[in-house]
């Protein structure tokens, strides 16, 4: 499998480093059944307890099963502020981790924290979704997962989410693979929203979306060797999620393809939804030319989306350098102010750019 991949990079013209070892880099190991052997830090481990992440944590979190069959659970965040006796109910948002669906878990110390600045700064519900991950289970099975959660969202008796989430106001989000998987499920839920009731949908937040194709992009050449997401190693998650034979230029990998042909019934229902958009990116990514392509073929059919593009930084900056968090969160704030209402947008959100800036 590996040599398949870097052979596909040599002809390709990416000026990349074909001594990088995607296997190394990820430090998994590939079995001969195609499976992974990966390390001891992307291994969940959970706690059906309720238990702040420090003492003076700002945050609660607790597991809480979705499908035993698959393994499939959710780790609930809910800010310390939202006190049993408060009637006013706090956002809700169902956060997708990123791995490039082969790594990382919902329990994994990097996207925890991170759901821990969401639930604070946010004074949001989050539910982050342990889904199944590739090779063993390939696409579509993590989008069946993430659909299945926001059912499970809408039905669930567990009082975390009854006393304190609306489930009014929700928002799917996640992180490079994470992102991808937001919109991928939101496509879905649009198709069948009547059935998510009382779950109402408002739009979906795409941090640094998790994208690819078979033509190489400037940026993806400009950053061939980027140490955080090397192109080889981009290839090499690729290949082990999409189902066996298609190419890089599929839907689930590449929904630009076509000019987008693919989507056009699903992005038209969430025009007609009036959901918004949020798309979020940084130069320093090899995959910000696709972020861009991307954002401006949902706004050329009609999607509201806010595009925030900044200069520098990396793949996931934000999830691994907590110190970077608080533009992203600056951003988040304005766009979940946004006042809604079921006829749509009536106030812009402020301090979003919606063009690149990068």
């Amino acid at each position: 499998m590996q040599s398949s991949v870097l052979s596909t990079m040599s002809t390709e013209t990416a000026s990349s480093d074909l001594t990088i070892n995607p296997l190394e880099h990820l430090q998994v190991t590939l079995n001969p059944d195609g499976t992974l052997n990966r390390d001891r830090r992307f291994i969940p481990v959970t706690s059906a307890a309720p238990n702040p992440t420090s003492p003076t944590s700002p945050v609660l979190s607790k597991d809480v099963p979705i499908n035993p069959a698959h393994n499939t659970w959710a780790r609930i965040f809910l800010p310390h502020r939202a006190p049993s006796y408060s009637k006013e109910k706090l956002p809700l948002i169902v956060y997708y981790h990123g791995g490039g669906f082969i790594l990382y878990s919902a329990a994994s110390t990097v996207f925890h924290e991170f759901c821990v600045t969401l639930a604070s700064e946010l004074s949001a519900v989050v539910v982050s979704v342990e889904y199944r991950l590739a090779p063993e289970h390939r696409l579509p099975m993590a989008y069946d997962d993430a659909v299945e959660a926001l059912h499970w969202v809408k039905a669930t008796r567990d009082e975390w989410l009854v006393d304190h989430a609306d489930l009014s106001t929700c928002y799917l989000m996640g992180t490079s693979a994470g992102a991808n998987l937001a919109f991928h499920s939101g496509l879905r839920a649009s198709a069948s929203h009547g059935d998510l009731k009382p779950l109402k949908i408002r739009g979906l937040i795409l941090h640094h979306p998790f994208l690819s194709g078979t033509q190489r992009t400037p940026s993806e050449l400009r950053l061939a060797n980027n140490k955080m997401l090397p192109l080889v190693v981009n290839d090499f998650m690729w290949e082990m999620s999409l189902p066996v034979g298609v190419t890089r230029d599929h839907v689930h990998c590449n929904p630009m393809v076509d000019g987008g042909s693919k989507l056009s019934e699903g992005v038209g229902k969430m025009r007609s939804l009036g959901w918004r958009l949020l798309v979020i990116g940084c130069d320093g990514d090899p995959l910000i030319d696709r972020q861009v392509e991307f954002a401006k073929m949902l706004q050329e059919k009609g999607v509201s989306v806010a595009r925030d593009f900044t200069e520098g930084g990396h793949h996931a900056i934000e999830v691994r350098e907590p110190d970077e968090r608080k533009p992203l969160v600056q951003t988040l704030k304005s766009f979940l102010s946004t006042t809604v209402t079921d006829q749509g947008v009536v106030r812009p959100p402020d301090g979003i750019s919606t063009q690149n800036v990068a």
